[in-house]
């Protein structure tokens, strides 16, 4: 009789995020191949679809389209809103930047995440930690490329601000699965709210899409339905410190993708901070199962 293997919390929250990291890099590809749109049109269609499966999901749960507790209510809210401009900064860079330049300048969210979770959620933070935060941060330079001669500076330091951006609403999303809310529910108030605040620029402002830019955009939608559900599951299952390295994957599918879809090669600064900042990440990640793993028998 075959015994049943049981993943732990830590082993569901890497498969959860090298997958969520797999759907976003294909997210970023689709809303690039929609080409000259807006970015709020862009993210409404992305958070539309992603809105329609969640609901579904509680529908068929039967779950309560209703927070599990009113205490949630702020959490909710401060991911849906951090969430949203996270996702038209980063928006806003695919559509100016290579994609893979986008994607790690995103990748910045993971050391936010540490950075909000020890301010917000009191998580201790160690020296080698802000050390490895602190690379980061140099490392992003590399891509920044902060000079004035540099006509990428802007969508750099927009792509820059929607990692921080996404680094708080998965803090919050780190603590609303402490507090047992379900993924399917972050992500329908999330989904909804991004949407009811974008649709009047919709309204306004709407660009006619041929069937091309309409299918990419439904395409980036289920990508990042994908890439959505994996993310919250994955910070409900184990805190950021320990799986947050792994989401560094979508750089590498996102640079396969930008090459062969769009022949882009990203120079040499770029590649130098990919480096610094992976360094970064890889570093906390050995340190934190290695040698921080004795304080804590």
């Amino acid at each position: 009789m075959t015994e049943k293997i049981t993943l732990s919390p830590k082993i569901k929250g890497i498969v959860c995020i090298v997958f969520s990291a797999f759907c976003f890099a294909f997210m970023n590809s689709f809303v690039r191949l929609a080409g000259d749109l807006p970015s709020i049109q862009k993210s409404f269609f992305r958070n539309f679809i992603a809105l329609i499966f969640a609901l579904i999901i509680l529908l068929r749960s039967h779950t309560k389209i209703i927070p599990q507790d009113i205490k949630n209510l702020p959490l909710l809210i401060t991911r849906a809103l951090c969430g949203t401009v996270g996702i038209l900064c980063n928006f806003y860079a695919i559509d100016r930047l290579d994609i893979s330049d986008a994607s790690m300048l995103n990748k910045m969210s993971p050391f936010f995440v540490i950075i909000f979770s020890y301010i917000f959620l009191k998580e201790k933070v160690n020296i080698w930690q802000g050390i490895g935060v602190i690379t980061a941060f140099i490392g992003s330079l590399f891509i920044i490329k902060p000079t004035f001669t540099n006509m990428e500076l802007i969508p750099s330091i927009v792509g820059f601000m929607g990692g921080m951006g996404a680094g708080a609403a998965y803090t919050a999303v780190r603590r609303l699965g402490q507090r047992g809310e379900k993924s399917a529910y972050i992500i329908f108030f999330f989904s909804a709210f991004s949407c009811v605040v974008t649709l009047p620029f919709l309204i306004f402002d709407f660009h006619p899409m041929d069937i091309w830019q309409l299918l990419s955009l439904l395409g980036a939608g289920l990508a990042a339905t994908g890439g959505q559900f994996g993310i919250t599951s994955a910070y409900r299952y184990a805190p950021g410190k320990e799986i947050s390295v792994y989401d560094y994957s979508q750089v590498i599918f996102a640079a396969l993708l930008g090459f062969f879809l769009f022949g882009q090669i990203p120079d040499g600064y770029s590649i130098t901070g990919y480096i610094i900042i992976c360094i970064a990440a890889v570093g906390m990640f050995i340190y934190n199962n290695h040698i921080a793993k004795p304080e804590k028998e």
